[in-house]
């Protein structure tokens, strides 16, 4: 596939598109962008991945700014779990080499179906869950309060279960690892189904953690060589207005459209999962 101008502008519009999705999900817009650009655009393989990695951090960047402002983002929460998150990759590389890489996208693909099931279930849930209050939350200062413009009106939020989330995002960061993947939408969910945290404060502050392991990742696939720039540089431009406009949007809609948005998302990355474990 050549680099000419039509090309260019295609990859520029499909990555705008990705990085708009990604903000508002929560996931870095990797997973969307990279079977358009393969297998949409006939792009090879190693250089799509290479660009889903710099797509995933120009995602975070281009919308970091405005969540952390809005105070959708929680740094303490992010960086708390991130512990886990990285740690769970180091062992899912591990993993990888040891059990049969069906068994994991079978694994993922069931964990997705139900996730679908449960976040279709609290569509109408505009704020976080009513959990018990946790004293680890309490003494690691996990809460905050934002403002909600769909709402009117200021909301408060407080960390559910953080023993469960923590070891949640020790398994995605596994699965992300055995699989190369950056398990972005398993933290969206984390955040939300077992944390208890209002939808908005789960894609704004999982974006925030798919940079920060993006950004680590990526020098692993410069030092190798497995980042085009030609394939790059519209791919990052295309991410950062997208994200820049979704955290525009982000905070205007109503928790349950960005569920009824997420899904169809779930169901289509479950049944990506289930296809590439029948080896198809």
């Amino acid at each position: 596939m050549g680099f000419d101008g039509a090309a260019v502008l295609a990859v520029f519009v499909l990555a705008a598109f990705a990085g708009f999705a990604g903000a508002l999900l929560g996931m870095g817009g990797g997973a969307i962008l990279t079977p358009l650009l393969a297998a949409g655009m006939g792009y090879p393989i190693r250089s799509v991945i290479g660009a889903s990695v710099v797509s995933v951090i120009a995602t975070s960047s281009g919308a970091a700014a405005a969540y952390v402002r809005d105070r959708l983002t929680h740094l303490r929460i992010a960086m708390f779990l991130e512990l886990a998150t990285a740690s769970g990759a180091l062992a899912g590389a591990y993993l990888s080499q040891h059990l049969p890489v069906r068994w994991l996208y079978w694994l993922f693909a069931g964990l997705l179906g139900y996730s679908a099931v449960s976040m279709f279930q609290r569509r109408y849930l505009e704020t976080g869950s009513a959990l018990p209050e946790s004293p680890l939350a309490r003494r690691l200062q996990l809460e905050g309060t934002y403002f909600d413009p769909a709402l009117g009106r200021a909301v408060a939020f407080r960390a559910g279960r953080v023993g469960w989330g923590f070891a949640v995002m020790l398994a995605a960061g596994s699965l992300g690892g055995a699989l190369g993947i950056s398990a972005g939408v398993f933290k969206v969910l984390g955040l939300d189904l077992v944390m208890g945290l209002p939808i908005k404060v789960s894609t704004a502050t999982s974006n925030f953690m798919v940079g920060v392991t993006g950004a680590a990742a990526a020098g692993v696939y410069l030092a190798r060589g497995e980042v085009d720039p030609a394939l790059a540089g519209p791919v990052a431009l295309g991410v950062l207005a997208g994200a820049f406009a979704g955290s525009r949007v982000l905070p205007r809609l109503r928790g349950r459209a960005i569920r009824y948005l997420f899904v169809p998302l779930l169901g289509y990355l479950a049944l990506e999962m289930l296809r590439k474990g029948a080896g198809l």
